[in-house]
């Protein structure tokens, strides 16, 4: 690669320059030969490899077998890229929470057809006896864990020792709902792209984590590195928190250890202290794609130590989910 630069960086004239470009692509022709046999012979002796599901079908794998497949995010994969990989495996390992957000379908038509349907659902539903549980988390306080494992796995998950008490504060409740029921809190539409934004739910979530950040102790935050995650299904109500954070001075010291985002954008992350900004307030208790509850799964399992959900109560309870969620939590608080 090398001499093929230097032949580039010369200036030539004629029949001068058409020998430097028939020496270019020969050197080409033998670098991309001698780059193909040194792939060969290194995946030749790999006894493991690791690929996306699409690369999986990459020309150095062409005629490969393999004894054990694992697909790794399997709740996440679309089925057509799962069979790519699967082609060239005896045996299948599917790893993944069915629980939690599927693939994102843009095409409506697709979806109707079924991609939104992955396969690890798909087994789950039709060969469950294949299915085995993962039982012992390692993330969560136990408070915080325990109603996504009675709503979603049947109560079967349980948390680590070296977790199960983990908190920030001594006497702190791990889960609060803080009801903007009568506070004003409205929300307003913004756009097909963006959804929904509530400007005094999310000024009123930035109040609760100066005061939470006050409560710990500026200094100790940042020696122990405490981090945030400020979540909310919308898109506008994200860009609003983002705004809001910018603004403030008083976040300044702590911008790098907050991070705002919507809950497919949080999927597989994880913070020590996670606020949750659910925006929907409306007498009719219209919740829009909050009822799909997976989304929920995710944004009430982020957190490590401290969950605090923002929304209005009268709204939300609306839907059992939710109601079971609210009760749940003020049960904890008594």
């Amino acid at each position: 690669r090398k001499a093929i630069r230097e032949l580039y960086g010369r200036s030539r004239k004629g029949a001068e320059r058409e020998n430097i470009r028939q020496k270019i692509n020969s050197l080409k022709d033998r670098a991309t030969e001698l780059e193909i046999r040194i792939n060969e012979a290194l995946f030749g002796e790999a006894r493991v490899i690791a690929c996306t599901l699409v690369s999986s079908a990459n020309r150095i794998l062409t005629g490969r077998k393999f004894s054990t497949l694992f697909i790794d995010e399997a709740a996440q994969a679309l089925e057509p890229a799962c069979w790519i990989a699967i082609r060239k495996a005896d045996r299948v390992i599917l790893a993944g929470d069915y629980c939690q957000l599927p693939p994102t379908i843009k095409c409506m038509e697709a979806a109707r057809g079924g991609l939104d349907r992955t396969l690890m659902q798909e087994i789950a539903d039709n060969k469950p006896d294949t299915v085995s549980l993962l039982k012992v988390q390692y993330r969560m306080n136990d408070e915080i864990m325990r109603f996504s494992s009675e709503w979603f796995y049947q109560g079967e998950l349980k948390s680590a020792p070296e977790v199960k008490y983990r908190s920030i504060l001594d006497y702190d409740t791990p889960i609060e709902w803080i009801n903007t029921e009568g506070m004003e809190c409205n929300e307003e539409f913004v756009g097909e792209s963006f959804g929904r934004i509530n400007k005094e739910e999310a000024a009123l979530s930035i109040s609760q984590l100066t005061n939470y950040i006050n409560k710990i102790g500026k200094d100790r935050f940042l020696e122990e590195r405490i981090d945030v995650g400020l979540i909310s299904p919308y898109k506008a109500q994200v860009q609003y928190l983002r705004q809001l954070i910018k603004r403030d001075a008083f976040f300044k010291p702590y911008r790098h250890l907050i991070t705002i985002n919507t809950v497919d954008g949080f999927q597989g992350q994880e913070r020590d202290v996670i606020l949750i900004s659910l925006v929907r307030a409306n007498e009719e208790g219209q919740i829009g794609f909050l009822n799909d509850l997976r989304r929920m799964n995710v944004a009430i399992t982020r957190a490590r130590m401290k969950l605090i959900i923002l929304g209005d109560a009268s709204t939300l309870t609306k839907h059992p989910f939710y109601k079971k969620l609210y009760e749940y939590i003020l049960a904890l608080q008594e």
